[in-house]
C-alpha cells in the first residue's frame, strides 16, 4: 500500500525537524533520507539558491532533475549566511531543532559550538573532505582510496573513475545513521551530540573493510584492471545474438551446477576438471580459471538471443541481468512501487522514488522538491509563534504560586 504524499503519521522521524545547511550530494541525500523517515527537513540556502540547484541535468526550463532529485520532499528558506543578521536567523531557528546538517565550517553564530551551546540538546552533524579537515570531493577520494586504479577494461593503463559517485552516497548513508544514533542516545541520556565524518574517510574505511587495505599491509598486491569480471569468484558480461549484453554472476556450487546444465557443458567441465587436477566447484578455483571457463561459455552465449536466455535461465534462479539504458530502465519504472508521480515545479509530472525502505509493508509516496525561499515566510512565523508559546509556559512556571512558595 503506498500512502499519499500529504500523510504525515506512522513514520519513525515524524516530529524531528531538522535544519539541512548543505549542497550537492552527500549532505543532502543524508537530509532527504531523514525527509523520507518523516522528519520536517527545512533546507538552508542563500537568496536565489543553492549553486548545485542548477546541477546537470537540467529540464528545458532550467531546473535541476539532480537537485530535485535529492531535495524532494523538503521545505526550503532563503537565508543570507555571509551576514550577521542572517546567522542570527539560523541560530535562533536552531534553539528548536533536533538536527543540523552542515558540509562547511560555518562561522559565527552558526558555528558547531555556537548552536549547541544555545541548545544542548542539538544534534549537530558535519561532513569534511578529508580527517584534517581539507576540502575533497568524491572524485577525489576515488583516487586516495586505489579503486580506479582495478577499474575498466583489461590492458587499460590508465585509471577509471566511477561515474556513480559511490563515496557520496555512502556518506550520506553514514551521516543519516550517525543521527539516527544520536537521537537515540539523546532519548537515553537528554544530551546532544556533535559528530563528525570526512568524506576520504569513507572510502579508505570501505576499503578497508572489504580487506584490500588489510592485503596490501602484508603483500604487493598489484591488482590490475581486469574488466566485467568478479574479483573472488566467477562473473562477466557476455554478447548476445541479437547484440544484447547481459552479466552472469556465479556465486554458490548450485549456480555453478545450474549454468552448465542450461548450457549443456557438463561433460566439458568435467573433462576440464581431469586434465587441469582442479575442482571448479570450488570459487577460487573458478576465478583463477576464469578466462578458461569463458572461452566454454562464450559460444553458447552468442547463440542465444535475450528472449531465449530469458526463456532458458528464468526460474533456474541463476543470478543473472540484461544490460539497460537510462531510458530503458526509466520505461520500467511504473512496476515498482517504489515509484510514484509527482508535480515538480519546472519540470513536470514524472514518476520519482519514494523511501527503498518499506514500514508495515506500506510505502509513502513521495513528494516534490521545494521552489527557492518557497518557506521562508511560513517557517519564521512557526518559530515565532513557538517561541512565544515557550515564553508563555515559562512565564505561566516562574509565576505559579508553587514556584513561588519554593522559591521563598
Amino acid at each position: 500500500m503506498t500512502l499519499p504524499a500529504e500523510a504525515t503519521g506512522g513514520l519513525p522521524l515524524d516530529g524531528v525537524r531538522v535544519l539541512e545547511l548543505s549542497s550537492y550530494v552527500a549532505t543532502p541525500l543524508c537530509g532527504l533520507t531523514l525527509a523520507q523517515l518523516g522528519a520536517d527537513v527545512i533546507r538552508v540556502e542563500p537568496p536565489g539558491g543553492a549553486p548545485d540547484r542548477t546541477r546537470l541535468p537540467m529540464a528545458d526550463g532550467g531546473t535541476s532533475y539532480y537537485w530535485t532529485g535529492l531535495n524532494k520532499g523538503k521545505r526550503a528558506i532563503a537565508v543570507d549566511l555571509s551576514t550577521d543578521q542572517g546567522r542570527e536567523v539560523v541560530s535562533d531557528l536552531a534553539t528548536a531543532a533536533d538536527v543540523v546538517i552542515a558540509n562547511a565550517p560555518y562561522s559565527g553564530a552558526v558555528t558547531a559550538q555556537a548552536l549547541r551551546e544555545r541548545n544542548p540538546a542539538l544534534v549537530h552533524i558535519r561532513l569534511s573532505g578529508t580527517w584534517t579537515g581539507a576540502p575533497s570531493v568524491d572524485y577525489l577520494a576515488q583516487a586516495r582510496a586505489g579503486f580506479p586504479q582495478v577499474t575498466g577494461p583489461q590492458g587499460h593503463a590508465v585509471p577509471v573513475n566511477h561515474v556513480l559517485p559511490a563515496w557520496d552516497v555512502a556518506a550520506g548513508l553514514y551521516l543519516a545513521t550517525g543521527v539516527l544514533a544520536a537521537l537515540h542516545g539523546r532519548r537515553e541520556t537528554g544530551r546532544g551530540s556533535g559528530i563528525t565524518l570526512a568524506l576520504e574517510d569513507v572510502a579508505l574505511a570501505t576499503a578497508g573493510n572489504l580487506g584490500v587495505l588489510s592485503q596490501a599491509q602484508f603483500e604487493r598486491v598489484g591488482r590490475a584492471a581486469d574488466g566485467n569480471h568478479v574479483y573472488g569468484t566467477y562473473g562477466r558480461d557476455f554478447e548476445l545474438a541479437d547484440g544484447h549484453r547481459i552479466m552472469l554472476v556465479v556465486l554458490t556450487t548450485r549456480h555453478w551446477h545450474c549454468v552448465l546444465e542450461v548450457a549443456g557443458l557438463g561433460e566439458a567441465v568435467a573433462g576440464l576438471e581431469r586434465a587441469l587436477d582442479i575442482d571448479l566447484d570450488d570459487e577460487q578455483v573458478r576465478y583463477a580459471h576464469r578466462e578458461v571457463i569463458s572461452a566454454l561459455l562464450e559460444p553458447w552465449f552468442r547463440r542465444q538471443d535475450l528472449e531465449g536466455l530469458t526463456a532458458a535461465l528464468d526460474g533456474r534462479r541463476i543470478l543473472w541481468s540484461a544490460y539497460r539504458t537510462f531510458d530503458e530502465a526509466a520505461e520500467h519504472l511504473g512496476e515498482n512501487p517504489l515509484f510514484a508521480e509527482v508535480d515538480q515545479p519546472g519540470i513536470g509530472r514524472h514518476l520519482a522514488p519514494g523511501s527503498p525502505l518499506v514500514f508495515d509493508e506500506q510505502r509513502r509516496a513521495p513528494q516534490r522538491a521545494p521552489r527557492v525561499g518557497e518557506h521562508t515566510d511560513d517557517v519564521l512565523a512557526e518559530h515565532r509563534d513557538e517561541a512565544h508559546d515557550t515564553a508563555q509556559v515559562q512565564s505561566r512556571i516562574r509565576d505559579s504560586p508553587d514556584t513561588n512558595r519554593r522559591t521563598a
